[in-house]
């Protein structure tokens, strides 16, 4: 069955990006990372499972995990 978790993962970075660079928003963010896979050692797929990480203004680290339950 198809998963979504990559595009889910897109819309919610893109989101956030656009939070950080909307001087206008009441929130204010620092940076957001890059989408991390779920990948081992060797590289290979182990799941469908995105994390990306993202600070506020204050340095605060914050984790969010998109995957298929």
């Amino acid at each position: 069955m198809l998963a979504y978790c990559d595009f889910i993962a897109d819309r919610v970075k893109s989101g956030l990006e656009n939070v950080i660079h909307d001087s206008l928003q009441p929130v204010k963010l620092r940076s957001v990372s890059k989408v991390e896979w779920d990948l081992d050692n060797a590289g290979s797929f182990l799941s469908t499972k995105k994390t990306m990480h993202v600070w506020d203004a204050y340095g605060k680290e914050y984790r969010i995990i998109v995957e298929e339950v």
